[in-house]
């Protein structure tokens, strides 16, 4: 899940990353009807035993009739194909994450799990190397690019840049459009386990992957062997004001240990004052039309202010360039300009893949419904959250307004029946993103089997906490459930560079 932006530069930023991955997409092989034809992939490396494919499946399975669309699929061979185990589907999440990018890019297997197991990624119906969801450039960079609303009139704007998005999406994609929600991927992912051949799933489901993992274990609970949730989405939430308090009490959080940490940190250039009001007062200047953003020397809004700087709270590695930004602010000053900032796409092509939009009100269906109320949920927000008082994914709760688009996939707590296997559930206690909690709701709604890192970022089993690693690893592999009540020690810490490096903050749910 990825924090929205209302900066046009920031939407050409994402377009550029869609182009990467369209750049990157393999030239996938047909699927058969009774397994899969893996071919080369393009601008890999042959020695690293990747290959791609792709599988036919319904586009409306409600009416198979009406014609097929198709799934990307990439495979990364097992380190030791001799004690070969079978294969682990995975999902990065989203929506609109490429699992068939990522296994092409590496493996999220460690240890015996990647000595035993083909990890397989998949691109989600509308993404990438899987027939694709489009949308023209004026209208995605102009619901993008929407002004964050302050009044019935902004509001109605942003409703009307929806609409004209959903009717532009409509046109460039067909009935595949309406037909993207969760329910309809986690028909696809039986698709795929049936054309693996190899019996019963294993999948791993990063963020919005989870999702597809929960809901496949309600509809297929016999078909699972392992299923592994790292990062969860919870979709019993009942309202609007749910999803936006939870969102934001994880930023709360996480900034007021960021303000603990300049308390007992020397390093800290806030250190020895009372953070909690310097930023008190930023706010007011940002509200007031009097905040200078110190990169750009131009006039800072609130929300900016904490969707470009204030959310780094979440990363403690970035703690010490937040204090220095925060004292800039408050002191006027601006840095001397960076020379080395990429430029934006000097040439961008008409249409672009953007799964997340239908996806999102198609699974979520977050109903505001006038700026009125919308005013009431950001003032309760203020109250609850006192610091912060907003989070970046609150704005996932504009994303539907005026969009026309049908809630298909109703939110309710899982109903996991009893045949099932046991499945693991991941949380980060600092998780920004899939906030911990949710995490909880799931692995209890479940009867999962809970591993909690202490630490920070979002999602975490990987090769970065070698506890998480060896109770996913051994569950895998033998079907070892995790000790009941796991808990695996923090690794982020602000000082070390090196940790820096390996837990670059993740976008996507």
């Amino acid at each position: 899940m990825r924090p929205l932006t209302r900066t046009l530069a920031a939407a050409a930023s994402a377009a550029a990353l869609t182009l990467t991955l369209l750049a990157a997409a393999p030239l996938a092989a047909s699927a058969n009807r009774g397994g899969i034809d893996w071919g080369p992939c393009p601008d890999v490396d042959p020695a690293e035993a990747v290959e791609c494919a792709t599988i036919k499946v319904p586009l409306d399975y409600d009416r198979p009739w009406r014609g097929t669309i198709e799934i990307g699929l990439a495979k990364r061979e097992a380190l030791n194909p001799d004690e070969k185990i079978g294969t682990v589907l995975m999902d990065p999440g989203g929506p609109g994450g490429s699992g068939a990018g990522s296994v092409m890019n590496g493996s999220p297997l460690t240890g015996e799990a990647a000595e035993k197991f083909d990890i397989v990624g998949f691109d989600p119906r509308g993404v990438n190397t899987s027939t694709q969801v489009l949308c023209s450039e004026d209208a995605l960079l102009a619901a993008v690019g929407a002004p964050f609303p302050t009044d019935q009139e902004s509001w109605e704007a942003r409703e009307d840049a929806n609409a004209a998005l959903t009717e532009d999406c409509r046109e460039h994609t067909g009935r595949l459009f309406d037909h993207v929600s969760n329910l309809e991927t986690v028909q696809d992912m039986e698709r795929i386990r049936r054309a693996l051949g190899e019996g019963k799933l294993n999948f791993l489901g990063y963020s919005y992957g989870t999702l597809m993992g929960q809901q496949y274990a309600e509809r297929y609970p016999r078909n699972i062997r392992t299923m592994v949730l790292d990062g969860n989405m919870d979709h019993s939430l009942e309202t609007t004001w749910d999803f936006m308090r939870t969102e934001t009490a994880a930023v709360e959080q996480n900034f007021n240990e960021f303000t603990a940490w300049c308390e007992s940190a020397p390093e800290c250039a806030l250190h020895g004052e009372d953070v909690e009001s310097v930023y008190a007062g930023i706010k007011e200047q940002a509200r007031a039309g009097e905040l200078i953003d110190p990169y750009l020397g131009e006039p800072l809004d609130f929300i900016t202010l904490s969707e470009n700087y204030t959310f780094t709270a979440n990363y403690p590695q970035g703690w010490p360039a937040l204090a220095i930004q925060y004292e800039a602010m408050r002191d006027g000053v601006v840095f001397p300009p960076d020379e080395g900032g990429a430029g934006l796409l000097q040439e961008e092509p008409e249409l672009f893949e953007y799964l997340y939009y239908p996806a999102w009100c198609q699974d979520w269906g977050w109903d505001i419904e006038d700026y009125d109320e919308f005013a009431s949920l950001v003032d309760r927000l203020a109250e609850d959250s006192p610091n912060v008082e907003w989070s970046s994914y609150d704005q996932h709760a504009l994303t539907c307004i005026g969009s026309d688009i049908d809630y298909t996939n109703e939110r309710e707590e899982l109903d996991v029946p009893r045949s099932a296997p046991p499945i693991v559930f991941i949380g980060n206690e600092h998780d920004p993103a899939t906030v911990y909690p949710w995490t909880l709701a799931a692995a209890d709604q479940a009867d999962g089997h809970l591993i909690t890192y202490e630490g920070y970022f979002h999602t975490v089993y990987g090769g970065f906490s070698p506890c998480v690693d060896d109770a996913v690893n051994a569950y895998f592999v033998d079907r070892t459930v995790p000790e009941a009540g796991l808990s695996c020690p923090n690794l982020d810490f602000p000082e070390t560079s090196a940790l820096s490096a390996r837990r670059t903050p993740v976008g996507p749910y």
